[in-house]
Formats: structure tokens, C-alpha cells, sequence
């Protein structure tokens, strides 16, 4: 009888409380919405196929992973092939082609990161006043980023046409041999090589081509999500923001 009392206190002020047992509460966010595709034996299969990627480590973001998914089962509508930009040990990458069962699908994955950090001297003033930097930095000393090239390269040696190109956007980019993308997957955690892959790869999308953005709306990620805004303002697009933080674009 007291909890219902609080409950209906609660509403008044437009405050809603909900049982959560058994519910999706991780990366940031808590739902009591459900989250079946945690229990699809092929979701399983793509996590437990990022994980080992990880060398075993779980980042515990099952949402953010479902939406990768998603959003590149969606592109295989339309001609291109698929890149990730920010690949890190290949977690979302290794999932995606696992999905798919990526040597059936007959399109390429191209793998772009520096394989060695973010570049420091690419973070804007803001983004060093925000601390992004030394996060960064931080992250780089705890061995967060995988600066094993072979490693990398042995995760991917199951899948023939996927590609990985050490190099630091935008720089990169112009040797690339790339020419339509169905999926791009952007994750590099600053603000400038972001922007500079969005606005290099956007023409390169056909209509219907999928961009998911790993940081957005990420809590701490504001620079990132201001630069890609300016973007998409400028093909007159908006950005879905997911509740992960994600933010998805379709052309």
C-alpha cells in the first residue's frame, strides 16, 4: 500500500516507476522495454563472435550491438560495400560479419584505423578543455587501443574480403580504393577525422546507405555530435538518436 501511495505521488510530477527485474540496464541506459533479441540464437552467436575479438573482454553494450546489426542487415538493400571507421580490436566489425555470414554476401569490409591510438594533435581546444584528450591519453596508457597490427589482421583472416588499412583519417582516405559504401560505421571518438569520413564517404552512399555513429550523443561526446550536425545540415539530413548513444543516418 506505501509503495503505491509513492508511485502515485510520483506521477503527479510526471515521474513514472517501473519494475525492471530481468530488464536491459547497461551502457548508459535503462529500459523496461523488452530486449528479445538478446535471447536470438544468431545475435548470440555475432556477440559471442565480438568478444572473442576482445581477446574475451565483454563491453557489455548487447543495445549497441543489436543496432549495428540492424543497421547493416538493413544495407545490404542497396550496392556497396562496408566500412569502419575506428575499428579497434573489431568488435562491431567482427559481430557484423558474423550476422551475416559475411563470406556468403559477397561485398568487401574495409577496416580503417591508425591501429596505434586516436591522434592526439587532431582534438579541437574544446575537446582538450572537455578532457576528451586526456581520456584519450588515458585510455592509451591502460592499453585500451590494440596497437597489434597482426592481431587485428588474425581476427579478420576467417573473412577473405575484408581489408584493413592502417592510416589516420582523413589522410588515408585518398588511397583508399573505395568507391560505394552501403554501411559506414564511424567510431573514433573525435571530432575531426569523424566529420572528415562523413563528408568524404556521403557521396559515395547510395540512397538507402546507412551511417552509424558509435559516440553522438554519447554523454562527454559533444564535439563530435556538433561537428556531424554540421554535416548533416548540409545534406539536409537529421541524425536519429538512439538511446545508446548511438546516432543513425540513413541517405
Amino acid at each position: 500500500m506505501f509503495k503505491e501511495s509513492i508511485k502515485k505521488a510520483l506521477s503527479k510530477f510526471g515521474i513514472g516507476v517501473y519494475r525492471l527485474n530481468g530488464k536491459y540496464a547497461e551502457d548508459g541506459f535503462i529500459t523496461a522495454h523488452t530486449d528479445s533479441f538478446r535471447g536470438d540464437p544468431c545475435f548470440r552467436q555475432a556477440y559471442e563472435r565480438g568478444i572473442r575479438s576482445s581477446d574475451g573482454v565483454d563491453p557489455h553494450f548487447e543495445w549497441r550491438v543489436h543496432a549495428a546489426l540492424w543497421a547493416a542487415q538493413t544495407s545490404l538493400r542497396v550496392p556497396g560495400d562496408f566500412v569502419e571507421c575506428g575499428v579497434n580490436a573489431g568488435f562491431i566489425s567482427s559481430a557484423v560479419m558474423q550476422y551475416l555470414d559475411w563470406n556468403r554476401v559477397g561485398r568487401r569490409f574495409f577496416l580503417i584505423d591508425t591501429f596505434s591510438g586516436p591522434v592526439l594533435d587532431q582534438y579541437s581546444e574544446h575537446e582538450v578543455q572537455a578532457s576528451r584528450r586526456d581520456i584519450a591519453v588515458a585510455a592509451m596508457n591502460a592499453g585500451s587501443y590494440v596497437t597489434d597490427l597482426e592481431r587485428v589482421r588474425a581476427n579478420f583472416a576467417e573473412w577473405p574480403s575484408a581489408t584493413v588499412i592502417q592510416g589516420a583519417i582523413p589522410d588515408v582516405l585518398q588511397t583508399a580504393p573505395i568507391e560505394q559504401v552501403a554501411f559506414l560505421h564511424i567510431d573514433m571518438n573525435c571530432a575531426l577525422p569523424e566529420q572528415a569520413a562523413l563528408e568524404f564517404f556521403w557521396d559515395r552512399l547510395p540512397s538507402g546507405g546507412a551511417v552509424l555513429l558509435d559516440d553522438y550523443a554519447y554523454l562527454g561526446h559533444d564535439c563530435q555530435r556538433r561537428a556531424i550536425d554540421h554535416v548533416a545540415r548540409r545534406f539536409h539530413r537529421t541524425v536519429l538518436v538512439l538511446p545508446t548513444g548511438q546516432g543513425l543516418i540513413i541517405r
